[in-house]
């Protein structure tokens, strides 16, 4: 696994670690397991086919200033 994939999955699974652990807090246990359930089920699909990760990465918009957003807002890599 190269190192740009790598730190796309840590900043991933913090992600969710963290978000879980806030909705636990909150109380929110049929939210957080919905959550993990979902994240499992990424995490399996990138087991069986890689390019999903690719896919699914997002990136920020090159121009910010622009007073109108365009039809899409870009891809913003995680």
């Amino acid at each position: 696994m190269d190192a740009s994939v790598h730190r796309r999955l840590t900043v991933a699974v913090c992600w969710a670690l963290a978000r879980r652990s806030a909705l636990d807090t909150m109380e929110l246990y049929e939210e957080s397991f919905a959550l993990s359930e979902e994240f499992r089920e990424w995490l399996v699909a990138l087991d069986q086919d890689p390019d999903v990760l690719k896919s699914s990465m997002l990136m920020v918009p090159k121009d910010l200033t622009c007073k109108q957003r365009p039809e899409t807002d870009g891809l913003l890599e995680i």
